[in-house]
């Protein structure tokens, strides 16, 4: 069975809110709470590498395989989710997430730290990775799903938005162990809210879709086994054209944001003499913009090609990587305070246009595939993050990579126009 949208979709009547935006916006709270952790670690660079002595290539390999592992596993996270449950995945990740960021107190050794912080927050991030935001809008909306999409994503950015100042001051001031306790702690109290208000399904509570009609038709949950089902989707959409080009894409994405800014940005700026403070502030000021720019992207994907979106997103944010290495000083100024606005307002919007194609070209399978071009967006993160550690390492300056991300998001631009319509 399929879902089928009629041309002028019924709202099913209830009194208030459909409790599909009650559900959106516990996922947004849940998604703020996983992307804590995974701010931070631009923030640790410095003072992990001050008290232990950890080289910048050491310390990148363990926010590399936190990124990896965060794609890897979200594929297998949406079938698990399709197969087990939102609630009960979604409050598993939250606790892991908890227990990595909480063990981090306590190591003494650069393996602690891989284990930690790359493997155990990895697999917990993973479970709430962008496949997740994939789940909620496929599951719980027919109409308003690219705004859905956008505002959800935009949970990532509000994490940065929340927690990064407050971090940069406890590092600063008590130390990174409170920062990683703070984070723990946050992370492990969003697991009562989803267990209150989240569903599996608005069938679930007697309810259709957002925007479904009176013809709307339940999928049939999955047969087959999670791993089964999460290969199987990959092995169907690699036989595709426009799957390659979406995860292509997707990688350079995630080298020009996660892996390159999101890691290096605030050491970089450091590097020029700017305090840790507010290099930190700037990086949540490029959240906080975000949340217009990914929302706004929602917004726009309900209503235009999504591949003229992303072709404009990556020459755009292309250009402003060009720009970059000019702009660092030991103090903000007009010009950087400039690129992070611009730079901001693209920072993730080209996830809705990204979903939509997925759901385009795989239909119910769509949140799987995603899962696996999320992969190939985390792989490309993992890859420039270690790389501009080492970089850095060996010339003491990140320009490279900074060159290497803009001329990729060139590569993007075109690489997206590539993407046909399905026939």
């Amino acid at each position: 069975m399929s879902v089928t949208a009629p041309q002028a979709p019924e709202r099913l009547a209830t009194k208030g809110p459909h409790r599909a935006w009650f559900v959106a916006a516990v996922a947004f709270t849940a998604l703020v709470g996983a992307a804590a952790f995974r701010a931070t670690p631009s923030v640790f660079i410095e003072p992990l590498h001050e008290e232990f002595g950890w080289s910048h290539g050491t310390i990148s390999a363990a926010i590399s395989l936190n990124i990896l592992l965060y794609g890897l596993f979200s594929p297998f996270a949406s079938a698990l989710q399709e197969r087990y449950g939102i609630r009960r995945v979604v409050s598993i990740a939250l606790a892991l997430i908890a227990a990595g960021s909480g063990l981090t107190v306590f190591m003494t050794a650069s393996w602690q730290l891989v284990l930690a912080w790359g493997f155990i927050v990895g697999i917990g991030t993973g479970s709430m990775a962008m496949a997740f935001v994939a789940t909620i809008t496929n599951r719980w909306f027919i109409e308003r799903r690219g705004l859905v999409s956008g505002i959800l994503t935009a949970g990532g950015a509000a994490g940065q938005l929340v927690f990064l100042p407050l971090v940069g001051l406890l590092v600063v001031g008590p130390g990174w162990r409170a920062a990683s306790l703070l984070v723990a702690a946050t992370a492990l109290a969003m697991v009562p809210l989803v267990l209150f208000v989240i569903r599996d399904r608005p069938e679930d509570v007697g309810l259709r879709p957002y925007g479904a009609g009176a013809d709307y038709e339940t999928p049939e949950p999955p047969t087959a086994g999670a791993v089964r089902r999460t290969l199987g989707a990959l092995a169907a959409a690699s036989r595709t054209r426009a799957f390659w080009l979406l995860a292509g894409t997707f990688a350079i994405c995630g080298a020009s944001t996660n892996g390159l800014v999101g890691a290096h940005f605030v050491p970089a700026a450091h590097d020029h003499g700017m305090p840790l403070t507010a290099a930190a502030s700037l990086l949540a000021v490029i959240g906080i913009v975000d949340l217009i720019g990914t929302i706004f992207s929602g917004w726009l994907t309900d209503r235009f090609n999504p591949r003229h979106l992303l072709f404009v997103y990556y020459a755009l944010r292309g250009v402003s990587l060009l720009a970059l290495p000019a702009l660092f000083a030991d103090s903000v100024h007009p010009p950087m305070i400039f690129f992070i606005i611009f730079y901001g307002l693209d920072w993730v919007a080209t996830v809705p246009p990204t979903i939509a194609l997925c759901r385009e070209h795989f239909g119910e399978d769509g949140a799987v595939v995603f899962g696996w071009v999320l992969a190939s967006h985390q792989v490309g993160a993992a890859l420039i993050a270690s790389a501009a550690g080492l970089a850095r390492d060996l010339t003491g300056a990140y320009d490279l990579a900074w060159f290497t991300s803009g001329a990729l998001c060139a590569l993007a631009a075109a690489m997206s126009l590539a993407i046909k319509r399905k026939a």
